[in-house]
């Protein structure tokens, strides 16, 4: 079979190349090569010739095995320089497109699953993919292969290993095809029961089968660009000359002072206190840390250390909040993006905030162009399929989405974002209600916007990325600085369409009285955070930093609508699933 005697000629002649001094005095049914291998297809039976005279020299003997070897590949019908790949050389789907040129007229080997099977006159065509591109590689199938039948009833999701020719492809979907040699499965797989057996599946059925989704053409796709907006993140900000700190994932602060964490103890036993205060309430001095811990909501305050230390740092890691939401923008686990900058005021802040963004979906653009064009047509789907739904007397609302993703993109990289105050922004939110405009929560100034005004802004007023600044101080957090006008603080939001708040920042109260009585103002300890109030006390320095959302970005990247479709495993109320 030509998988197992190339494999094992081509291990032999490996292992005959490395001897110096063969020992072998002649070839039998005693297996006396067996030195060279002991599974070695030269032994010969009794009566047979020898493959060289006892006189040869050493060098002659093993120049003799060779050429035999050689000889006996040519038998199998595959020379050496042209034969099939064992699953260790197989060349994965991307590298083959972006480079086919490389490999025409060449017999590679490529794992992957199968995604379809068509069948035409003595052949099938199966696509295969293998989850490094959106493309998919035609395989051509010609009925002369010996598991021909067993290929075609083969079903959407089986694992095989493919050994095939690349040739031009006379198909309008791909520059290149396999002309099949031989097809192995690898791993069966049952159409009737594999969840994924259908065609455009939901979202909301694929978030069921969480385990299985990443196999799905857009699930894929959106995996492929969260991959490339992580490593543009690290490029921005290496490329600038930024430290990548590791903060703690347990921590005794409470970076926002909203109290929604979730806590850290090992005093639970048999679902109560091990122990307890005479008030009933938990003893945390016996508990790991001594004290109450919790997972922590942002990795900034101690980014802020590190800052004063090495003036730009970033941090990029997963941050958690027990907010009870079920909102298609809120998670219980989520990974932030969180520069801090020192000597940088929020002008500054906000310039490198909008660079950032840029750069991540210039980078989207350059590496994912199949993927966006994957995530472009799936919304296309998506939009017209609720129109269709709509009532006939119904107008469907112009959208951010009625743009096409990928001119959205190359609209925000080619635009300067708008830049409005937070009193601005109130103002002009009130006008459009004396206009007959309606939201739900009703504005006024000292309001904390909801994303039904943040989208109204940067979708309907300005029409692209809006970044508003200078918050009311009570809906801010205490380390925010304070304005002159002593009500509001040097805080910013980005907005982006379709998805309303991505980035929040603010320049850091940097002055030690002011940040002590904010810490108090909030009902906070300053005991607890006299570290933090050390930083103002030994050089302090005007510096500011903001907060990325990763997963509101790729949502904005991607187009997709809900955050829980852009993470790999969703932690929301009620599901920790996997």
């Amino acid at each position: 079979h030509m998988f197992g005697s190339l494999a094992a000629l081509d291990s032999l002649l490996q292992e005959v190349a490395a001897i110096e001094i063969p020992k072998v005095s002649k070839v039998s049914n005693r297996r006396s090569v067996a030195s060279i291998g002991s599974g070695s297809i030269l032994s010969k039976s009794a009566g047979d010739e020898c493959l060289y005279d006892q006189s040869d020299s050493h060098e002659v003997k093993v120049a003799k095995l060779k050429a035999k070897i050689q000889e006996l590949k040519a038998e199998n019908g595959v020379f050496a320089d042209k034969y099939a790949p064992s699953l260790r050389r197989r060349v994965n789907i991307n590298k083959l497109v972006k480079h086919h040129h490389n490999y025409l007229r060449q017999v590679v080997g490529v794992g992957a699953w199968i995604r379809t099977t068509r069948k035409g006159r003595g052949l099938i065509f199966v696509k295969l993919y293998d989850g490094t591109t959106a493309h998919e590689l035609q395989v051509v199938v010609p009925d002369t292969l010996q598991n021909f039948e067993v290929i075609s009833r083969a079903g959407v999701g089986t694992a095989v290993f493919a050994v095939g020719e690349i040739i031009p492809s006379l198909g309008k979907e791909q520059s290149v095809e396999m002309q099949a040699i031989e097809i192995r499965i690898v791993g069966e797989c049952d159409p009737v029961e594999y969840p994924l057996a259908g065609k455009r599946l939901p979202l909301e059925h694929l978030r069921t089968i969480q385990h299985l989704r990443p196999r799905s053409a857009v699930m894929g796709a959106v995996n492929r660009v969260r991959n490339t907006l992580a490593f543009a993140t690290h490029n921005f900000f290496q490329n600038a000359g930024y430290v990548y700190v590791h903060t703690p994932l347990i921590t005794a602060s409470d970076c926002e002072g909203a109290g929604e964490m979730f806590q850290v103890t090992t005093l639970i036993k048999d679902d109560d206190f091990a122990h307890k205060l005479p008030n009933g309430k938990p003893d945390f001095s016996k508990d790991f840390f001594k004290r109450p811990a919790m997972l922590t909501v942002s990795g900034q305050l101690n980014g802020e250390i590190y800052a004063h230390a090495f003036s730009s740092i970033y941090t990029f890691g997963p941050t958690f909040r027990a907010e009870n939401s079920m909102t298609k923008r809120h998670l219980a686990e989520f990974w932030m993006i969180e520069p801090e900058i020192a000597f940088a005021d929020l002008k500054e802040n906000a310039d490198i905030a909008e660079a950032y963004l840029k750069f991540c979906l210039q980078s989207a653009l350059d590496h994912n162009p199949e993927d966006l064009r994957v995530l472009e047509e799936f919304e296309i789907r998506i939009r017209a399929a609720r129109a269709k739904g709509a009532k006939k007397d119904e107008k469907s609302p112009t959208n951010w989405h009625d743009v096409p993703l990928r001119i959205r993109l190359h609209n925000i990289i080619n635009n300067t974002f708008a830049r409005v105050t937070y009193t601005e922004a109130i103002n002009i939110l009130l006008k459009v209600v004396e206009g007959g405009h309606k939201f739900e929560e009703a504005v006024h100034w000292g309001m904390d916007m909801g994303s039904e005004h943040e989208r109204y802004l940067c979708e309907k007023h300005f029409m692209k990325p809006t970044i508003v600044t200078d918050y009311p101080k009570d809906i801010k957090a205490f380390y925010m600085r304070l304005n002159d006008d002593g009500k509001t603080v040097a805080a910013m939001d980005v907005l982006v369409p379709g998805v309303g708040e991505l980035i929040g920042g603010s320049q850091r109260e940097e002055r030690l009285d002011v940040l002590e009585r904010r810490i108090q103002e909030g009902g906070m300890e300053l005991e607890d955070y006299s570290w933090y109030l050390d930083l103002r006390k030994y050089g302090s320095v005007p510096h500011s930093g903001f907060g990325a959302g990763f997963g509101r970005l790729v949502c904005y990247t991607t187009g997709m609508e809900h955050i829980r479709d852009v993470i790999p495993f969703p932690r929301y109320p009620g599901h920790a699933d996997y």
